[in-house]
């Protein structure tokens, strides 16, 4: 097999998740409708936040984070996959790949730790409310964010420049729709035993200890909810988390069924599809658990709704 140089690899193609022309036009319909929900769903999410100051909160920054973060992760994926469908042009260059790759890991690690600021934020609320402004002042919730954020651009530079070690063969074809780091270090014809490594250690150690840290935050959570008196308390209590459980079982379970199934089915036609469930399903959700879940949402929501059609 011939080996093609690091630094002449020009093109790679990315195959999409069928052959099929019918059902291309199909999964473009779907995938185009998916987006422009996300989008929607996302802007609305943040619209209702800015506008109203009593979600003026931690837990609503956090939030806010984490619909631009989901409208972003779509955005550097599905438009890209539209276009190729619809021009019939597979190809994406080199950088352009690599690109993609780099802030779709920036985006994923970046939700992970943003849901679990998010879970330690209801923690310090639930758990401590007396010094919970204290605690959760405006400072302190900006420097979580941008730690988070710091962290994702370095696991994200890491794999990028992990990957420009590596020596590629002439066949750069990708059976998935966009360039996912794991997927692009399988054309390498040089070894890849450290990349490899690296992004097991890697999505173990950033993807783990935000979980840890969510199921060590819900442990107390329960204990102190378990104590408190009136059943009104422990409901009002236990609703405040609710939205932002159903979202982390969302993108952790997803994404483990991703990981079991690229495992066990020997197909990367298929494991592209099951990633569609992490990469897309999960951003298209979020703004409809929160919003159908939580009280304060809803009734920010009905207000930006409302002042928009009156000014259409």
């Amino acid at each position: 097999m011939d080996i093609e140089n690091k630094s002449v690899t020009s093109e790679i193609f990315l195959l999409g998740l069928t052959d099929d022309t019918e059902l291309e036009s199909l999964i473009f319909g779907i995938f185009l409708g998916m987006y422009l929900i996300t989008i929607f769903g996302n802007g609305l999410i943040m619209l209702a936040i800015y506008c109203d100051s009593h979600l003026h909160t931690p837990m609503y920054l956090f939030l806010c984070h984490l619909s631009f973060n989901d409208m972003y992760l779509v955005s550097i994926t599905v438009p890209k996959m539209l276009v190729n469908i619809q021009t019939q042009d597979q190809r994406i260059t080199y950088v352009g790949c690599l690109s993609q790759g780099f802030f779709v890991a920036v985006c994923t690690i970046f939700e992970c730790f943003l849901l679990g600021v998010m879970a330690y934020d209801r923690y310090v609320a639930i758990c401590y409310p007396l010094r919970y402004t204290v605690l959760m002042n405006p400072c302190f919730c900006i420097i979580l964010v941008l730690i988070s954020l710091f962290i994702s651009i370095v696991n994200g530079l890491l794999h990028s420049l992990m990957i420009l070690n590596l020596y590629f063969c002439n066949d750069l074809e990708i059976f998935h729709f966009f360039c996912e780091i794991a997927q692009v270090i399988k054309l390498a014809c040089s070894d890849s035993l450290i990349n490899n490594i690296l992004i097991f250690a890697t999505a173990t150690i950033f993807a783990g200890i935000p979980l840890f840290e969510i199921i060590f935050s819900y442990i107390q959570i329960v204990s102190t909810v378990l104590k408190m008196p009136s059943s009104e308390g422990k409901y009002k209590a236990f609703s405040t988390c609710g939205s932002h459980l159903s979202v982390v079982c969302l993108f952790y379970g997803t994404g483990f069924g991703v990981y079991i199934t690229s495992k066990v089915i020997d197909s990367p036609r298929e494991t592209a599809v099951a990633s569609v469930m992490y990469s897309i399903v999960p951003p298209m959700l979020n703004p409809f658990i929160y919003s159908l879940r939580n009280r304060d949402m809803k009734e920010a929501l009905k207000k930006v709704i409302a002042r928009i059609t009156s000014l259409l």
